[in-house]
């Protein structure tokens, strides 16, 4: 059926019609995207226009689209904006034109956003209202008087041109408010196509400032990410059957289906790529309206003193091609892009360094005639990249006018397979290509504490290139960043060590919080990684700065503390100290305190408190472990407070506290387990156990109630898995985005002490009870355990041997493994 006959049908058949006609154009398959944007558009057109006919003849009024309507953009679940025009004559013969006109469209049940007005009414009501305004700007005639309609368009264009320069910077004012609201488009996992920076409305916004005359967006590639997002937002009102613009991920992978895409992943990737060339245009286009504004309230002053004629913007040198002219950073007079292959990354440092922006025609014009680098890269090529990688802050905006005009991808091509790929993961905050950037700015911070701070931004730059690839992307990257390394000019030592940091990039925090530091195995595996003191000094640096860049869950005090205290014990190795095999590790005086409490009473002691002073005890004060209790103390992290125990050794202690803790509705955020022997001389030894817990709500629990559940869990007499499943019953909890399954691995020569199983899963309310209650069934011991929490996963260590404390043969390790995983998937 064509677009004529549904039109026809509408007509035919009235209300009803149109309701069928509508039906039949949302579910043809061979129509999607514009095209059915407009066929919807044309024929809610024929019906309201027939609508208003059946009303009977009318002077001096007028139905009036506006907004997304107005432009003739109707998705499957869009509002209609419609404004009746009248010119103030009869009142009465009005409401009853509204009333034949507005109740058609509500018994349909489509969403309406209605205004009766005159055109002096109109005009005030934009006057005070900006999104009045913005949507009047789209007005476009449907029936009855053409005049009246045009004569509002006429004035509400000219009152919004007359009023530029004061409705602008109000404009951008509450395009900020909104990015701040909803975050950017083109780095969530669940954005908003319409609100978030980069999304619609901002490509509505630029339409506005186009129209004021005043400045104009870049128009290369808008309107293309605008029906991109447009598509999008088809597709997924389809699929939810509602007017939803925030792109959740359950539906990613329907919508993508609908866009005739591969997968979630591609379908993100696109909408990140459309918003952010809205973003980039918004960006240009601000700057480009604040210096039109700037100019017109300094010109009257400047004609005033130089006796008229036109003023010469003053240009300031910046670097050889490279200038400064009226805030942002332009090409020479003198520079021949065509001749100096060097000159984008000259002129993206000098940018940087100056915290200025780069020009876009500059940026256009180094990308429509600058010839290619050689390889490998001239050494000033290369120490432009460094400078502009160590700018800190204003990399961001330099790197992204770069991408904005595919230099980027010319300079460094395996940045194409990462360029808006998306993380799922919700600890990481930024797309690939962003983090990447983000961890160079944060590396740029440490510069002053590395020998070679070359080689850290460009290994900060490179760490997750090989995420584009399959595999595991820091052995994939280990190859890529030799060959871009290579590439750009760095001798073949200075190769090597930027390939060993990608390659070993997660190493540091990886092994400080999932592997006992106390073990020579551990510290001797790092040592013989690393190589040098001089990697391992960059290593530390580019931990922390990619931790930094991933978001506040990657990186705390806690974790800080214990890479340094790793880095340390490495740093010896590599010196030529001896590595001498583990002593127990002297407990503080409160750790002492509470195992002899626990060894005379014969059951567990604890301590619960929050780290808001610091210890009274000098001793204490002293352990590097409080130390870091206590910087997080000062620092606003929220890893909830200590909970010390020292219970007798025995079997069961991990399941029970585990146990107790999640019937109490504590979150495990860290938690270490060891056995310390008695002071004095006393035979035995108690188990110690340090963890950090948090209330899922309201407050803690008291201490002696803790206790009390405790001792009944240890004499068996407290049903804790019972009493969880009561509560799950009873509070089911809701089911959202299937997690990935989960995995559990016996890490290879972790330990010669013991086998160190690593357990990696959805972190859930009795998770931690589950894993200890299998270890038990199982026959093994935990010597120490090693628990940490990243946003919704849990990465969970487990030192164990057998009864007689030897580690657990091959087969029985693995074989404990998988009945693990067994456990947690089902």
């Amino acid at each position: 059926m064509t677009s004529t006959d549904v039109t026809k049908e509408a007509e035919d058949s009235g209300p009803g019609g149109y309701a069928a006609a509508r039906l039949r154009l949302l579910t043809e398959g061979a129509r999607s995207g514009p095209p059915r944007r407009a066929a919807l558009a044309g024929l809610t057109d024929e019906w309201l226009s027939g609508l208003f006919a059946a009303a009977g003849p009318l002077r001096g009024v007028s139905l009036v689209a506006v907004g997304g309507y107005g432009r003739g953009e109707l998705s499957p679940r869009s509002d209609l904006d419609l404004l009746l025009l009248h010119d103030g004559g009869d009142d009465k013969a009005v409401a009853a034109l509204a009333d034949r006109l507005w109740y058609p469209v509500w018994d349909l049940g489509l969403a309406l956003d209605h205004s009766v007005r005159t055109p002096a009414e109109a005009r005030r009501t934009a006057g005070e209202d900006l999104k009045v305004q913005l949507g009047l700007l789209d007005a476009r005639h449907l029936a009855g008087d053409l005049g009246l309609t045009a004569g509002l368009r006429t004035a509400v264009l000219a009152d919004w041109r007359n009023q530029a320069p004061k409705r602008l910077p109000e404009l951008q004012e509450l395009c900020a408010e909104r990015a701040e609201r909803q975050g950017e488009l083109q780095y969530l996992l669940e954005p908003d196509l319409k609100e978030a920076r980069g999304g619609l409305r901002d490509a509505t916004a630029l339409r506005a400032v186009a129209a004021s005359w005043l400045a104009d967006a870049p128009r290369e590639g808008l309107a293309e990410a605008r029906r991109r997002l447009l598509d999008v937002r088809d597709a997924l009102h389809l699929a939810t059957g509602r007017a939803t613009d925030r792109l959740a991920l359950q539906e990613q992978d329907q919508v993508a289906a609908e866009v005739g895409l591969l997968d979630a992943d591609a379908l993100l990737r696109q909408v990140y790529e459309a918003a952010r060339v809205i973003s980039y245009a918004g960006d240009v286009t601000w700057r480009e309206v604040g210096r039109v504004l700037r100019s017109r309230s300094v010109r009257p002053r400047l004609r005033a003193m130089l006796g008229g004629g036109k003023q010469v913007a003053e240009r300031s040198p910046l670097a050889e091609g490279v200038v400064e002219q009226d805030g942002e950073v332009v090409l020479a007079r003198t520079a021949r892009p065509d001749r100096d292959p060097v000159l984008p990354l000259r002129a993206a440092a000098a940018a940087a360094q100056a915290g200025l922006p780069l020009s876009l025609h500059a940026v256009r014009r180094l990308a429509a005639t600058v010839r290619p680098l050689p390889a490998p890269w001239p050494a000033e090529a290369r120490e432009q990249l460094v400078t502009l990688l160590g700018s800190g802050r204003p990399t961001v905006d330099v790197w992204e006018a770069l991408e904005a005009e595919e230099l980027i991808t010319r300079l460094l091509p395996d940045w194409e397979r990462v360029r808006c790929r998306p993380q799922r993961n919700a600890v990481h905050l930024w797309t690939v290509d962003r983090h990447l950037i983000e961890t160079a700015v944060r590396a740029s911070g440490f510069t002053r504490r590395v020998h070679r701070p070359d080689l850290l931004l460009v290994a900060a730059l490179l760490h997750d290139i090989g995420k584009g690839w399959p595999g595991d992307h820091s052995v994939v990257g280990e190859t890529i960043a030799r060959d871009v390394a290579a590439r750009i000019g760095f001798d073949r030592a200075d190769v090597s060590v930027i390939a060993t940091l990608v390659r070993h990039h997660l190493l540091l925090v990886e092994t400080a919080t999932r592997r006992d530091l106390d073990d020579p195995a551990t510290v001797r595996a790092v040592a013989e990684a690393v190589g040098t003191e001089h990697t391992l000094e960059l290593l530390h640096a580019l931990t922390e700065a990619d931790a930094l860049a991933t978001g506040p869950a990657a990186w705390s005090s806690w974790r800080a503390s214990l890479v340094a205290d790793l880095v340390k014990r490495v740093s010896a190795v590599l010196a030529g100290d001896p590595l001498e095999e583990p002593e127990a590790a002297a407990p503080t005086a409160e750790q002492e305190r509470l195992a002899v409490e626990a060894f005379r009473t014969g059951g567990p002691v604890l301590a619960l408190r929050a780290q808001t002073e610091p210890p009274a005890d000098p001793e204490s004060a002293a352990d590097p472990r409080h130390a870091a209790v206590l910087e997080r103390a000062a620092d606003p992290e929220p890893l909830g407070v200590e909970l010390l125990i020292a219970v007798p050794d025995q079997a069961g202690v991990l399941p029970a506290v585990a146990g107790v803790l999640a019937m109490h509705r504590l979150t495990v955020r860290t938690a270490e387990l060891r056995s310390h022997p008695l002071p004095d001389g006393v035979e035995g030894s108690v188990l110690l156990l340090d963890w950090r817990v948090a209330a899922e709500y309201g407050s803690l629990p008291q201490a002696t109630r803790l206790r009390a559940d405790l001792v009944r869990a240890l004499d068996g007499t407290l049903d804790i898995a019972g009493r969880l499943a009561e509560r799950d019953a009873a509070y089911p909890r809701r089911r959202g985005v299937e997690p990935p399954p989960p995995r559990v691995t016996v890490a290879p020569a972790a330990s010669r002490l013991a086998t160190v199983i690593e357990v990696r899963a959805q972190d859930a309310p009795g998770l931690l009870f589950r894993l200890g209650r299998a270890l038990e069934g199982a026959g093994v011991r935990v010597r120490s355990a090693h628990v940490s929490t990243l946003g919704a996963n849990a990465v969970d260590a487990f030192y164990v041997t057998g009864r007689g404390g030897a580690p657990l043969p091959g087969e029985e390790a693995v074989s404990v493994a998988r009945e693990l995983e067994e456990l947690l998937r089902a």
